[in-house]
């Protein structure tokens, strides 16, 4: 059995995608019709412009996004597809990708949805008052009760189980800052505070949740072709009426991404696809299912590979 697993935000670099628009036409098709639901070139600023701009969490989303969507439309144009895949996953603003690969979401409304969930997330805290730390060397149970400890009245929270040993936690920046600190006294090899905008997947993202509900109910969602593994459950879902609850909670919830890959493992899932920029997700999948075989795919290179 396999799975296609879609990157999150951090996996962006200049040039991410620009290959497989050179080489597949399926793939410069993913990217002008992005740059025309978005009214604007983000083709250019992913393949030209500066990384500072890019990682702007308005940018990063929707051209992750379509790096992924210019991967998959490569692969298909291959005669790989869906109906290779039996799950369909991805983390956070991955999941929007998996949808869309699966053919519960259009391009252009997905691309037009992460933009609006980009500038919503940036703009639901003040630059300054939230952060983010990985603490690595803890399990999920111990980070919980460290964030719980370190809150001291303030939002502080485990948002994303990556794997065995990488928590993120999210909040306010004092609340994560102690919780670093209490990380360290408690065992972590390492608590590190990460250099994002806001503090993502938690309750503080409220206001962007609510953006999200909005936009989301005048969007068409229609039955994945297979079962999207939900970051807020980590089980398979297929009803769109569902699909679009976990979107909002997704927004202020834990990204459940070991307990995700452990399900599918567990399914009989033996192979993992990870379809876009980056290679995060595969180390995260080999240290949570160590038999797992991962292949990555975001470039030419990578899939006659994957034909060879």
């Amino acid at each position: 059995m396999r799975a296609f697993v879609f990157p999150g935000q951090g996996a962006q670099v200049i040039g991410m995608g620009r290959e497989l628009a050179e080489a597949y036409p399926a793939a410069r098709d993913v990217f002008a019709e992005v740059d025309e639901a978005l009214g604007e070139k983000l083709s250019d600023l992913v393949w030209n412009g500066d990384i500072e701009t890019l990682t702007l969490t308005q940018n990063a989303q929707p051209a992750l996004m379509a790096t992924s969507m210019a991967a998959f439309r490569a692969l298909e144009a291959e005669g790989f597809g869906i109906k290779d895949a039996d799950f369909v996953a991805g983390h956070s603003l991955g999941e929007y990708s998996a949808l869309c690969a699966a053919g519960a979401l259009g391009l252009s409304d997905t691309a037009r949805l992460l933009r609006l969930r980009g500038a919503a997330m940036q703009e639901a805290v003040p630059v300054g008052q939230g952060a983010m730390a990985a603490i690595l060397g803890l399990d999920f149970a111990t980070v919980e009760q460290i964030a719980r400890d370190a809150a001291e009245g303030e939002v502080c929270q485990a948002a994303n189980d990556n794997d065995p040993a990488q928590v993120v936690i999210s909040g306010h920046k004092a609340a994560v800052e102690r919780s670093a600190v209490l990380a360290k006294e408690r065992g972590a090899k390492r608590a590190l505070m990460l250099p994002v905008s806001a503090p993502f997947h938690s309750a503080l993202m409220q206001p962007a949740a609510a953006a999200m509900a909005e936009a989301l109910a005048a969007v068409e969602i229609a039955a994945p072709a297979v079962p999207l593994v939900a970051n807020v459950r980590a089980e398979p879902v297929a009803d769109p009426g569902v699909i679009r609850r976990l979107l909002v909670e997704q927004v202020t919830g834990s990204v459940r991404w070991r307990e995700s890959v452990a399900f599918m493992a567990g399914a009989g899932v033996t192979e993992f696809w990870e379809i876009g920029a980056g290679k995060a997700l595969s180390g995260m999948i080999k240290r949570i299912s160590k038999d797992a075989v991962t292949r990555n795919i975001g470039s030419p290179a990578d899939i006659a590979a994957l034909k060879a």
